[in-house]
């Protein structure tokens, strides 16, 4: 299929755009295969507006006279008005960019079709690979062992080829153990604690069914991270309600008789519809310059964005604790295993970690927990706040999990080595991008659209030189702790970074952003000239003594 099919009106030009704290621009409207390009041809002050038609989430049109005009909501959150002359010229355009922002081959997208404009210094395909990853675990543990068992997905279709499992559990185990597991999904390992040798684990729901069906070779496996005379801990992100009505599909849960050396918590995190409701309200809320305070406090507590927010970081921490407290090692799953029980267990890991807490570390992160874990971006993130068709399988679940980092961030603002900018950069690329990074449900997917040789990794641009000292966090200093965040309803805040940056200006945040970055390069230069006469002091003092 050629674009050009696609573009009924290709140029316009006396169109006015109208954005967010921005006078009102006349200028030239273009559109090409991929781009809304505007330009406003300005000789005294030129501006220019790039738009992917991937990152268009819903379109309107009104008519007034012969005067037309679009209202582009963006999935971003943005919402950009155009007004374009002629009402033949308007529909054209309308029906255009319609028909660019909803593609549905994958391989029409721009990733692939996206060129570099910055030198590679590095390919962040193969920046993360688990046998790196390995290798880390192999120099403090032998207990783990590499299995290829899924090395063609044949096995397992939302895996990776390559897992870490326990040595003593062979792969004729995991097949059976596959067998036993939603979707194939057998247990497999998340995190090793250094600190105490414990290890979270993820998996999908076991098969029990009505009949109470069990899989020796399933306790065999989740036994083998067991310390003798220890406990475990199995976390469903369920609530027993749910977990339980799953056995008339033919799922469940873990029977104590079966696994009696490990305690059951469920942990209800919701998920799919009511979430992206959530959203869909909260933006909502956000966009609504009218009300007063009592209408804005009952929206944003009636989206329940916080609530969401508060569930997951709650499970997160009960993770973390069993771990790092109770000395003892964790299973987490849900239903299928590939949304709130990876919100889980990477929010335990950045808990828990500081590795995780660093640029590469948290890149790391989520390539392993949900790249490689098989979250389903392509699904969850085909549409935004803005879209008209309610299609099944859309969730903010990694925004969601994007938010609580934040949280984690403001409660503990030098911990980490990356800002917030990092984060909403994340967000915006999981839902449009020119790299391939997102694209795919799992890693078979990008496999067979040979995601690595035809586009551009994310993890190539943030790594560069260039772009890697915007996120940087000017107050990171490195802490080995563990870090417990807090979790009190008056400690948890409305991100305002996503959800209001497009309807309060940011120039006086960014004159205090800049601000500190000053003080604390002063401050360095200071505690450098003092470091500087104390060498001297101490000089001269061994000097007067000789």
């Amino acid at each position: 299929m050629e674009f050009a099919e696609l573009i009924k009106t290709p140029r316009a030009d006396n169109v006015v755009l109208h954005r967010p704290f921005y006078l009102a621009v006349e200028g030239t409207l273009c559109l090409t295969g991929h781009h809304l390009i505007f330009s406003s041809r300005r000789h005294d002050n030129a501006e220019e507006l790039w738009l992917l038609h991937s990152n268009i989430d819903s379109i309107e049109k009104r008519f007034v006279g012969s005067l037309g005009t679009i209202v582009i909501k963006c999935k971003d959150l943005r919402i950009i008005q155009l007004d374009i002359p002629g009402m033949e010229e308007c529909l054209n355009i309308a029906s255009s960019i319609e028909a660019l922002s909803t593609l549905d081959s994958v391989t029409l997208m721009y990733p692939f079709f996206y060129r570099p404009m910055f030198e590679i210094i590095e390919d962040g395909w193969s920046s993360f690979l688990p046998d790196q990853e390995f290798e880390l675990l192999s120099s403090v543990t032998d207990e783990w062992r590499l299995s290829c068992i899924n090395k063609d997905f044949s096995v397992c279709p939302s895996y990776p080829p390559v897992v870490i499992v326990p040595k003593s559990i062979d792969d004729e185990a995991l097949w059976k153990v596959a067998m036993f597991r939603h979707g194939s999904r057998f247990p497999v390992l998340s995190y090793y604690h250094k600190k105490n040798g414990m290890v979270m684990m993820r998996s999908s729901q076991p098969l029990t069914g009505t009949n109470g069906r069990r899989c020796k070779e399933d306790e065999k496996l989740i036994n083998a991270t067991l310390r003798p005379g220890k406990r475990g801990y199995i976390i469903d992100t369920r609530s027993l309600n749910v977990a339980q009505q799953a056995r008339a599909k033919g799922g469940g849960f873990e029977q104590e008789a079966h696994y009696p050396q490990w305690r059951r918590i469920h942990k209800c995190i919701e998920r799919f519809n009511i979430l992206q409701e959530s959203l869909i309200k909260l933006v909502e809320a956000c966009n609504d310059q009218s009300h007063n305070m009592d209408r804005w406090l009952s929206k944003l507590e009636a989206s329940n964005w916080l609530t969401h927010i508060k569930e997951i970081l709650t499970a997160a921490c009960l993770a973390a604790q069993c771990i790092d407290r109770e000395g003892a090692s964790v299973l987490v799953h849900g239903t299928e295993g590939t949304d709130s029980t990876l919100q889980v267990t990477s929010l335990a890991q950045i808990i828990l970690d500081p590795r995780c807490r660093t640029i590469r570390g948290f890149e790391s992160l989520v390539v392993r927990e949900w790249l490689q874990a098989g979250h389903p971006f392509q699904q969850r993130c085909a549409q935004s706040a803005y879209s008209n068709s309610k299609q099944k399988w859309e969730a903010p679940v990694f925004l969601l999990f994007l938010d609580c980092v934040w949280q984690i961030l403001r409660q503990f603002p030098c911990s980490f080595e990356f800002n917030e900018r990092f984060l909403i950069m994340l967000f915006e690329h999981a839902y449009a991008s020119q790299f391939g990074t997102f694209l795919g449900n799992n890693e078979n997917e990008r496999s067979k659209l040979k995601l690595p040789q035809k586009t551009m990794s994310l993890w190539s641009w943030v790594n560069s030189s260039e772009e890697l000292i915007k996120f940087q966090n000017p107050l990171f200093e490195a802490n080995s702790l563990v870090i417990w965040p807090s979790v009190a309803p008056q400690s948890l805040q409305l991100w305002e970074g996503v959800f209001l940056r497009w309807n309060r200006p940011s120039k006086f945040l960014d004159e205090a952003q800049e601000e500190m970055i000053n003080i604390i390069k002063y401050n360095k230069q200071l505690q450098a000239k003092v470091n500087a006469l104390r060498r001297q002091i101490a000089e001269m003092g061994t000097a007067y003594l000789k």
